[in-house]
């Protein structure tokens, strides 16, 4: 692997000294050890009491303040723990679960909260992209809008966050990514000129989230790749395929990270086969807690892995 391609440069040259300094410490890590993450804050006392560690990386989701979301009573603690885990020395990893912004379907099987799937919808992306004076064009702008003032909050707390936007859009399951690659790149290229350029949001570490070619949005406004992977309950096989697919993507330039999985790598066969994800992060519910997808006893041997990075072996960062 030649690690001096791995650039730590972000791709915004306004951001900010915290991003900065998160980013060189994954790119001076990458290739040395797997950061070990947890989607959901509610999750850090079972893992700590289970495997004595907490994970390096903790995922929170947006969703709650989608707008289609809060119109309808939604209401969200994620900023306010993203905030506190930050203060933990904890690192923070953001996706947005998206409800569309209008044309919800809400009947049974498709209610308004299940709003971010493509069935549960009829908005189309394609349609409001090459419509900038519809109502559907509005709304999108309105949402991002909506997104900006907690990306607000985060940033004016010192808060870098590595920010996963439209994630896994080539599945086409959720409705950013039922039209095709260009929609769903064009979107992604006006919430960076959006998030960046309008709003100033220079906490963001951007994280693409899709391995074909054709969905890639360049990378001008991409510092990190990362691919979600749900093996067979129990596979804790390394995932290189997936791993060399995103290498290719970006030529061996940049970070590439397992943003969402189940059944966790093994460390040792990630060692042994030179597949370098910066960080993994399971999903919550059954994945962490079930027993099928990771036994107590396999979390506590990679919690406890001279491979792996917990939050106790996270820098002493300048804004502690």
């Amino acid at each position: 692997m030649t690690e001096q391609k791995i650039s730590s440069n972000l791709v915004n040259k306004d951001a900010t000294s915290e991003a900065r300094e998160l980013m060189k410490y994954l790119a001076e890590r990458y290739g040395k050890g797997v950061l070990s993450g947890q989607q959901d804050y509610g999750n850090l006392n079972w893992i700590n009491e289970n495997t004595g560690r907490k994970p390096a990386v903790i995922g929170f989701d947006l969703m709650d303040y989608s707008p289609s979301r809060t119109e309808r009573g939604a209401i969200s603690q994620e900023i306010r723990d993203a905030i506190a885990w930050h203060r933990q020395g904890g690192i923070v990893t953001l996706c947005w679960h998206w409800n569309a912004p209008a044309n919800l379907i809400n009947e049974p099987g498709k209610e308004w909260w299940r709003g971010f799937y493509t069935d549960a919808t009829t908005y189309d992306l394609a349609s409001a992209l090459a419509h900038p004076e519809s109502e559907e064009y509005t709304l999108l702008i309105r949402d991002i809008d909506a997104i900006a003032v907690h990306l607000q909050e985060l940033k004016e707390a010192g808060v870098p966050v590595l920010f996963r936007p439209l994630h896994e859009a080539e599945g086409g399951w959720f409705w950013w990514g039922a039209k095709g690659p260009e929609p769903a790149k064009q979107l992604y290229r006006l919430m960076y000129d959006q998030l960046v350029n309008k709003y100033g949001l220079g906490n963001l570490i951007w994280v693409w989230n899709s391995e074909k070619p054709d969905w890639y949005p360049g990378d001008d406004v991409v510092d990190i790749v990362s691919v979600d992977v749900y093996p067979e309950a129990g596979d804790h096989s390394p995932l290189a395929k997936r791993y060399e697919n995103l290498r290719e993507l970006v030529n061996d330039s940049k970070i590439i990270a397992l943003a969402e999985n189940g059944s966790i790598p093994d460390p040792k066969q990630m060692k042994e086969q030179g597949v370098h994800w910066s960080w993994f992060c399971t999903w919550t519910g059954e994945f962490l807690q079930g027993g099928n997808h990771n036994t107590v006893a396999y979390l506590k041997e990679v919690y406890n892995s001279e491979e792996v990075i917990t939050l106790d072996q996270l820098p002493k960062w300048s804004w502690r």
